[in-house]
């Protein structure tokens, strides 16, 4: 009896010593699948190829440290993180370089107009160029349609902050922009810009709005003051870049 006792506490103590050893494995695989997923996002290899991030994360909770180029890179940077897998929370140590735009200056509007037109396929970013004073939005470069240019002033137009808006973009037969479908964008990167255009756009800015994205499919929770606000959520999804379909499942206070 005594041989069989002291057999079970070995047999314990092993599965114990096993188990304490197994866990700091699993965590060291998950974090380092996180940081390598990151950094292999659509969005950190599209936008934030060119800033200096370091990813650092320890059981789920991740810090982000180094220098990017703007406010809205960095707010990329928090947002995709936080849509992987496996993560608790973000940390966000990173600084803009040289000196960040003060808040509704003309500098800080310009980079929230040119991060939305970037969230959106139905526009081109690519070919917009985007001035601003004193609040007054100045739009110029080439368009692809005469729709795409009216596409081009309302997203613009619809940034909190923004006056007015002038567009002086050309109408022009431009190469079709590449489609951008949901399968060669990972569903965190997706879940980034829906997050991000629904805060930039002013008619949707005051949404709480959870987003999840599975296989480029988004949903939208929340609550929403009227209908219209709903529709608009629907429509601003639905033009962001890798988004196959959008359901809407917000409620209406």
């Amino acid at each position: 009896m005594k041989a069989i006792y002291r057999l079970v506490i070995i047999m314990m103590v092993t599965a114990a010593a096993l188990l304490a050893v197994s866990m700091p494995l699993q965590a060291t695989t998950m974090d380092s699948r996180i940081e390598s997923s990151a950094k292999q996002s659509y969005l950190f290899k599209a936008y934030l190829k060119d800033d200096d991030i370091k990813i650092e994360s320890k059981d789920g909770a991740v810090t982000l440290t180094g220098i990017v180029a703007a406010n809205s890179h960095k707010s990329l940077a928090q947002e995709t993180v936080a849509g992987l897998p496996g993560v608790k929370s973000v940390n966000n140590r990173l600084e803009v370089k040289g000196n960040p735009p003060t808040p509704n200056s003309d500098a800080w509007l310009r980079d929230k107009v040119m991060s939305t037109l970037m969230f959106h396929r139905s526009v081109n970013a690519d070919t917009t160029r985007v001035e601003v004073k004193d609040g007054v939005v100045t739009l110029r470069g080439n368009a692809s349609s005469q729709a795409q240019k009216e596409l081009t002033t309302e997203y613009a137009k619809d940034v909190d902050g923004v006056k007015d808006v002038y567009n002086e973009m050309t109408v022009i037969k431009l190469s079709d922009k590449p489609q951008t479908i949901g399968a060669q964008i990972d569903d965190a990167s997706i879940t980034a810009q829906v997050k991000l255009s629904l805060l930039y756009h002013r008619s949707t800015s005051a949404i709480n709005t959870k987003v999840e994205t599975n296989n480029g499919n988004v949903t939208l929770y929340g609550k929403a003051s009227n209908e219209a606000e709903l529709n608009l959520a629907t429509k601003f999804a639905n033009d962001v870049n890798g988004v196959k379909s959008v359901k809407n499942r917000m409620t209406i206070e």
